[in-house]
């Protein structure tokens, strides 16, 4: 099994190159849904890095995939720059996610 990245910045792509993560630079909603078809399609990929700007793009079909397919785990990653998510974004996804308030 392994991981694999489709980012929307080569500085992102090199790190995780360099960590021995294989992936892709793609700038635009379609090209980012036939990357993201081309992965499903791979077996061997167990987890899914995707950088936030990518997901923002598309948010549904993001969420679409993930409750419809349990391989690979999808990890959104932040940029370079830091996360554009609010601080409190992990407390309100459990909170929707499961109903418990932390």
């Amino acid at each position: 099994m392994k991981f694999y990245l489709i980012s929307d910045n080569i500085d992102t792509q090199i790190g995780m190159r360099l960590a021995g993560v294989e992936g892709v630079v793609v700038h635009d909603a379609d090209n980012f849904k036939q990357a993201f078809d081309r992965v499903l399609e791979d077996k061997e990929v167990a987890v899914l890095l995707v950088t936030e700007k990518l997901v923002d793009l598309c948010p549904a079909y993001i969420e679409e995939q993930k409750i419809n397919n349990r391989i690979p785990l999808i990890v959104e990653l932040p940029d370079r720059h830091g996360s554009n998510r609010p601080d409190d974004y992990i407390l309100n996804y459990v909170k929707d996610a499961i109903g418990v308030k932390l």
